[in-house]
């Protein structure tokens, strides 16, 4: 099972001029390396935490439909199931309806409940299922836990402080860790 991304978040944790006030920046002559480093930010802590912070649409790539009728979602947190459809022996495809798929994003990672009598069988062996997918604390910023949003800080000042560093030296801050230490989404 794979996950592609379709599009990302609308807005990002921080915007310009919070990340410039964090930063001490009072000139523009770096705006867009700033606006960069957030987006590098944000994507840093949603790998360290393995969830994504804004809302962002993701396509998961199946070949069958499980037979425990349980899709565990490879992006979380799960918000809703936007969209799914099957291709049949002749290219085509069929949508699927929602009413097929049930999300339990209560818990992480994300579940998806499949009703096997709603789903027709795909018609390729390989690839034959999407389901299109929301994951992400919500549309805003205003959304996102602070601890995380405070993790995007420290990482983007570290990014900034440390641009032309490598190696040990360029190691985060340890307090990094305890930031996202409890939003991890643990792989089993």
């Amino acid at each position: 099972m794979s996950a592609l991304l379709l599009a990302g978040p609308a807005a990002e944790p921080l915007t310009l001029a919070q990340a410039k006030t964090f930063l001490r920046v009072d000139h523009d002559a770096e705006d867009a390396l700033i606006g960069a480093l957030i987006t590098s930010a944000r994507a840093t802590v949603e790998a360290l935490t393995r969830r994504v912070l804004i809302d962002q649409s993701w396509r998961i790539v199946r070949d069958a439909w499980p037979a425990s009728g349980l899709i565990t979602a490879p992006v979380n947190p799960l918000r809703e199931v936007s969209a799914a459809h099957v291709i049949d022996a002749a290219g085509e495809e069929i949508a699927v309806p929602p009413e097929a798929f049930l999300c339990d994003a209560a818990r992480l990672p994300g579940l998806i409940r499949v009703d096997r009598q709603m789903v027709p069988a795909p018609g390729r062996p390989l690839a034959g299922i999407a389901i299109d997918i929301v994951a992400g604390h919500g549309a805003g910023a205003d959304h996102v836990p602070s601890a995380l949003v405070e993790a995007v800080r420290v990482v983007l000042a570290h990014f900034y402080e440390h641009r032309d560093v490598t190696g040990p030296a360029a190691a985060f801050p340890e307090r990094l860790g305890a930031l996202v230490a409890p939003y991890r989404v643990m792989r089993l």
